[in-house]
This record gives C-alpha cells, sequence and structure tokens, in this order.
C-alpha cells in the first residue's frame, strides 16, 4: 500500500523522542534524569486554574468562533500596545491550538510549492517540518557560536534566490538561548524588506530573559517590518501553560483570516476552556512569572558555570529561554567499551544508556557536534544531572 510520500518525509521530533524514552525508563523503576523537556517544571498559576473551572461552571464548554474568542482576542491587543508597543485589531488576531499550529497555519496561508523559507541552523525541530508540510523547502542558514549564532548577513545573502519567501527569527532563541539586540533585528528587517520577504517572527520565550538584554519585537521597527511580520506567540511558557495548549498569532489581516480559514477546517476552535484560562493570564495577577525567571536565573547561572568546569564540553551563557547549547565537538571520536561516539545521537544514546541521563543531541537542530539541556528541572536535578554527565565524559577513552 502506497502512503503519502510527503508524511514519509518528516521526521518525528527529536525532542518529544527523548523524553518519552526517558520516562519509559523511568516507569520501569530506573533512575533518569531528564534534561528533554521543552517546559516550565512549575505548575499553571492557580488563578489561571480557577479561571478555567469557572468557566466549566459557566457552561463556556461549547464551540468558539474558529479563530478564537473575541474576549481573548481583545486581551492579546491590549497585551502587544502594552508591552510591544504594538498596535493591532481583534482582525488581525487568531488564537490556535498552541504557536505550533500558529505556525504551521502560517505557512500553509503563505506558502506555494517550492517557496524557500530562511532557517537559521540550530533551530528548533519543526521548523523544517512544518515548513515542508505546506510544501516549502526550507533553507539552512548556518550561524556560529562565536557570534551567539546570531544570523550573518553576508551568510544570508548567499541563501537569496528567486524562490524565497520568508525567514524565520527566533528571539529568545530555543535552541541556544540567543537574544536579538535592536540593531540585530534593523539588520534583518532590511533584509527582508530588500528582498521582499515576510517575516515569521517566533516570541514564544519572550518574558524567559535574565541579563540586561530586553525582548524587542521586529514588528515594532517600523511600518514595513510590521506589514510583512508574523508575530508568533503564546503562553505556554510565560505561564506553565504548555498541556493547555494555546497560542497566538497576529499579522496582515489577509494573512490571519487566510490562517482563520485553514484553522477552520483542522481544528476549528482552541479549547474553550483553555482560552477564558488563557484570558486570565494575560490579564489576571502576573507575579508568578517573576518567581518563575528568578529561579531560572539561578539554575542558568549554575549550569553554565558547572557544564565550563567539566572535560571536554564547553558552553556560552543563555540570555534567554531556558536551554544550554553544550559544545561537545571534543568528544567526538572518543569511545567508550570499544563503540566510538561518532556523533551527538551517539552521545546521548550512551549518557541516557550508561549514565542515565537524557539530553537532546544536536543533530535533531541542525548541529550534530552539540547537545541541548533544559535548566526547567529541580536545581538538585541539574545538579546531579551534570554530576553523572562529567562522571560519564571522564570515563570515555
Amino acid at each position: 500500500m502506497m502512503f503519502s510520500k510527503k508524511a514519509e518525509q518528516i521526521q518525528p521530533s527529536i525532542t518529544l523522542a527523548i523524553t518519552a524514552k526517558a520516562n519509559e525508563m523511568k516507569n520501569n523503576g530506573i533512575d533518569v534524569i531528564g534534561f528533554g523537556a521543552g517546559e516550565p517544571d512549575f505548575n499553571t498559576p492557580e488563578n489561571i486554574q480557577i479561571a478555567a473551572i469557572e468557566a466549566m461552571k459557566k457552561g463556556l464548554t461549547k464551540y468558539t468562533p474558529a479563530s478564537g474568542i473575541k474576549e481573548l482576542k481583545d486581551a492579546i491587543v491590549e497585551k502587544f500596545k502594552r508591552e510591544n508597543n504594538l498596535s493591532y485589531k481583534p482582525s488581525q488576531i487568531i488564537i490556535s491550538t498552541g504557536a505550533k499550529q500558529c505556525l504551521a497555519n502560517a505557512f500553509s496561508a503563505i506558502l506555494n510549492p517550492g517557496d524557500e523559507v530562511i532557517i537559521p541552523t540550530p533551530y528548533w525541530v519543526s521548523y523544517p517540518e512544518l515548513v515542508k508540510l505546506a510544501d516549502g523547502v526550507p533553507v539552512f542558514v548556518k550561524t556560529d557560536e562565536n557570534n551567539s549564532y546570531k544570523y550573518d548577513i553576508n551568510e544570508l545573502e548567499k541563501s537569496i534566490n528567486s524562490k524565497t519567501k520568508a525567514i524565520i527569527i527566533n528571539s529568545p532563541n530555543n535552541p541556544t538561548g540567543s537574544v536579538c539586540t535592536k540593531e540585530e533585528l534593523i539588520r534583518l528587517a532590511d533584509f527582508a524588506r530588500e528582498h521582499n520577504l515576510i517575516i515569521i517572527s517566533d516570541e514564544i520565550y519572550e518574558k524567559l530573559i535574565y541579563g540586561k538584554e530586553e525582548h524587542i519585537s521586529i514588528a515594532s521597527l517600523n511600518e514595513d517590518t510590521y506589514k510583512r511580520t508574523i508575530v508568533i506567540n503564546g503562553v505556554s511558557k510565560t505561564y506553565a501553560m504548555t498541556g493547555w495548549r494555546i497560542g497566538y498569532a497576529a499579522a496582515d489581516e489577509k494573512i490571519v483570516k487566510l490562517m482563520s480559514n485553514i484553522q477552520s477546517h483542522t481544528t476549528s476552535g482552541p479549547n474553550s476552556i483553555a482560552q477564558y484560562a488563557s484570558l486570565e493570564a494575560l490579564v489576571g495577577d502576573q507575579s508568578s512569572i517573576h518567581v518563575m525567571i528568578e529561579e531560572f536565573k539561578k539554575r542558568r547561572n549554575y549550569a553554565v558555570e558547572r557544564i565550563n568546569q567539566i572535560n571536554s564540553i564547553s558552553c556560552i551563557e543563555p540570555k534567554g529561554a531556558f536551554y544550554v547549547f553544550i559544545n561537545i565537538s571534543n568528544i567526538i571520536g572518543k569511545t567508550i567499551d570499544g563503540k566510538k561516539i561518532s556523533g551527538s545521537l551517539d552521545f546521548c544514546d550512551k549518557l541516557l544508556e550508561k549514565g542515565r541521563v537524557a539530553v537532546v543531541p544536536g543533530a535533531g537542530f541542525g548541529m550534530d557536534n552539540f547537545i541541548r539541556i533544559s535548566y526547567a528541572t529541580s536545581m538538585d536535578n541539574i545538579k546531579n544531572g551534570l554530576d553523572r554527565m562529567e562522571e560519564f565524559i571522564n570515563k570515555l577513552s
């Protein structure tokens, strides 16, 4: 029997696969420390939980409009105005089942078969697969650790041709934690204008920044950039609501209408209860964010210092999100129990098998000499997990 060639080209999410494997080992009684999950380890704040319960009690459990409820759209409009200096109308907002669906809708709305989308390497694992699902072609532009994994305009220029349709910007970044400055965003906006590109700006980690850096939405720079940008965001990371599955996007009305039409025939409107919970997240008490940020900052500081004390691996300090991207170049080629480590997949498999630590191979992000760990776990797990990693690395020859 023949199946879809497109579907057979899609790779499973390596981050979800690692987490599932680690959980399976835990369920079998094996003591595994997991650094794979891309979600806060905090519970959803109580005021948001209460709002969800109240929504159910009020009977707000029916279908909603395909693009989301008006109350939440209004709150998102106010959020953009208050926090990002962006002015949108509710008709420019779509609410979806997670930011991932916003991205899928956006690519389906803007791409024709063969259109190319520029993606920075390293990249979030789903970007290229979502582009391919929309009949687009991912074009990878390498970034450099010495430049904090930021786009280089000279490298971008080499990727341009008549089929180039869009460019993805992810700041704060997964997996590197890098944060774009205003000057860097201006250069990227100029590049997009010169080549008439649509900008996909993934800003899901915007609140999770730990130093003097600040989040700036590229759409806020000027009128031209505003018109050509699709801003992607959501409540998952900021409010510890990953399982509630609410994301949102803002863009030109025509693009949002196309995205809404697509969504109306796939999932229809997002979960009604989760939408009312997300409304409370945006308009209610924000103190939980600051508690979470302070804790993540402590964990990041410890993890970065400890990693750079371990022989043969290193990292730069991430400025945002909750990941550390670790360089394992000096480990490639080493052996354990007579078996050679030829890349990040081998390293991660052996680390899980021998060291009982689950990390994500850099191959899934397009850089095989790296691994990603998440510090969205307890300080005890971070300390014990990195100790185990050091013990494992010291056994390599």
